[in-house]
């Protein structure tokens, strides 16, 4: 009986995940290039009270996943190893767009999963005196 209410479950998961229409699964595709650095973005800030706007960042930029509220951050790509990471602030009058210069391949069937297994791994970085460690503290 268990087995086959388990079988059920992975069903109508199944059938569920097939409901998923292409412009879904193409935004989830590009979304995931641009947070990988490979799409070119221009975002920009925009000022709803003078009309004007007030800073514009351009380059392979991801938009922070877990900002908290009224506040943005920008990642940008700017060598093989090098980033610039933008912290700003949003207000009543100040809101901001992002968009993607150029057209992107993107599968409009299958979600793209990256595996990077060096991200198991850490990169540890040791602080600290070899002295103050043999002295034992005195």
């Amino acid at each position: 009986m268990l087995k086959r209410i388990a079988a059920a479950a992975i069903g109508a998961a199944l059938m569920l995940t097939g409901c998923t229409n292409d412009a879904d699964v193409a935004s989830h595709n590009l979304s995931k290039a641009a947070d990988n650095f490979e799409i070119t973005r221009r975002v920009v800030f925009y000022n709803g009270i003078t009309g004007g706007y007030m800073l514009s960042i351009e380059g392979l930029c991801s938009l922070g996943n877990n900002d908290p509220a009224r506040q943005v951050t920008i990642t940008c790509k700017t060598g093989p190893s090098s980033y610039k990471k933008h912290f700003l602030g949003l207000s009543d009058n100040v809101t901001f767009f992002v968009e993607q210069l150029e057209p992107a391949k993107a599968s409009a069937y299958h979600y793209r999963v990256t595996f990077k297994p060096q991200s198991i791994l850490p990169d540890i970085d040791f602080r600290g005196d070899a002295g103050e460690l043999l002295s034992g503290g005195e």
